[in-house]
């Protein structure tokens, strides 16, 4: 990966998630969990760029419709971004959920049973 693509993902997740977390929960109130934008992967023609996100909530079925509502939102994401990012082409934004942070919470409960019956 190029310095150049590593400098736009980077920035495209922090605007992104700046975003997020201000105009976007403003505007809805139906946001309530905790986002975090985990990863950004933008194509290096800036046509499309593939966001990953983490939700925080307390149940899979508000985690899967607090998603639902950011992926409403990536017009106007796409729209806040092109006010604020200097680039000649804002990319098409796909958010896609990004469950790592469980995985590794499983995995940790799992060790920690191993290690447990272990001794």
């Amino acid at each position: 990966m190029s310095k150049r693509t590593e400098r736009l993902d980077s920035e495209f997740r922090k605007e992104i998630a700046a975003i997020l977390s201000g105009p976007v929960k403003d505007r809805e109130p139906g946001l309530t969990g905790l986002v975090s934008v985990t990863e950004a992967d933008v194509a290096p023609d800036l046509k499309t760029a593939k966001i990953y996100i983490s939700v925080y909530t307390t149940s899979p079925e508000e985690k899967r419709r607090q998603f639902e509502i950011i992926k409403g939102y990536a017009g106007f994401v796409r729209h806040e971004l092109a006010r604020v990012m200097r680039v000649r082409t804002v990319p098409e934004l796909t958010f896609l959920p990004d469950d790592s942070f469980e995985y590794g919470s499983k995995m940790d409960e799992l060790f920690a049973k191993l290690n447990k019956d272990d001794q």
